[in-house]
């Protein structure tokens, strides 16, 4: 079976460029790579020895389920490995994935390491990434084989792959959550409960590039808000918990039992409060702080 990588982006070719070179190191090159780019200027990818097809995807706002949905839609293979732009693959894989995905019609997650401001940057080593990424502290993953997650809301969007006619089983993911949170938990769920195994594979490692971020991620609250209440209304469980506890901290919703409601979007003193400097990066924490068990984080495409 043939590997179809698919990818997003918006307004991050420097991610995506360090994407593709991982992708171009690789002992198993994809058979071709998907981007869905909605960025504000067009992103272009440099010479490599496999087809690369940019789909240009001209939206508002941060669309990641829909976005998804259409990259998997321009796959041609029957492997689909998904990663976020800011996700540098390393040699293993994407080999390890299909090789397991040959064995296991699952739900695959690889081993996510999260680099330093400082890492990554123009030139690399694997040796060097591996030496200063850090593993994320609620997930474990078998230093070889695989291992099955019972918790579904461990699955992360960062780095995945199934069979795609599995995914189009699942129904890709729903587009009824908009723009950022939740969808990819939501898919975690969706396909527990169709009895898809979650496996962890060992060794399919990749690097997460440092980026700026926010803690909480105020600038998407509105879009957190919505989907909340989509996915509560599903599952009767509310997300990404934390961040809405912050948010009600913050004076910027009501949140009570089954109710959350949005009462006002973030100022600019509380978006420059809640951004991550670089210089107060801490290694054991990192962007894996913002990583929770259901539904903590949507994606990094922006």
């Amino acid at each position: 079976m043939g590997v179809s990588v698919l990818t997003i982006v918006r307004n991050r070719s420097a991610h995506l460029a360090q994407l593709v070179e991982g992708l171009r190191r690789s002992d198993r090159r994809p058979d071709e790579l998907i981007v869905v780019d909605m960025s504000d200027d067009p992103i272009t990818v440099g010479p490599t020895s496999f087809p690369v097809r940019i789909e240009r995807f001209e939206t508002d706002g941060l669309p990641l389920a829909a976005a998804r949905n259409r990259a998997a839609a321009l796959a041609n293979h029957d492997m689909l490995v998904f990663l976020d732009v800011d996700c540098i693959p390393l040699s293993d894989c994407v080999g390890l994935l299909a090789e397991t995905l040959t064995e296991h019609d699952s739900l695959l997650c690889a081993d996510i390491r999260y680099l330093g401001p400082y890492d990554a940057r123009g030139c690399w080593e694997e040796a060097e990434l591996l030496k200063h990424g850090m593993a994320h502290p609620a997930r474990t993953f078998p230093t070889q084989g695989v291992r099955e997650e019972t918790n579904a809301g461990l699955f992360w969007s960062l780095a995945f792959a199934l069979r795609r006619s599995t995914f189009t089983a699942l129904g890709g993911f729903d587009e009824g959550f908009t723009g950022y949170g939740a969808e990819d938990t939501d898919f975690g769920f969706r396909a527990a409960a169709a009895g898809l195994k979650l496996l962890f594979v060992g060794q399919a490692i990749a690097c997460h590039q440092y980026h700026d971020s926010y803690e909480p991620p105020v600038q998407h609250v509105a879009d957190i808000v919505h989907n909340a209440q989509v996915f509560q209304a599903r599952w009767d469980q509310w997300p990404m918990e934390g961040w809405l506890a912050d948010f009600e901290r913050l004076g910027l919703v009501r949140w009570q039992g089954n109710a959350l409601d949005l009462l006002r979007l973030p100022t600019a003193c509380e978006m420059a409060a809640a951004r991550v400097e670089p210089a107060g990066w801490s290694r054991a924490k990192g962007d894996a702080r913002t990583e929770e068990a259901h539904g903590g984080r949507g994606a990094t495409a922006n």
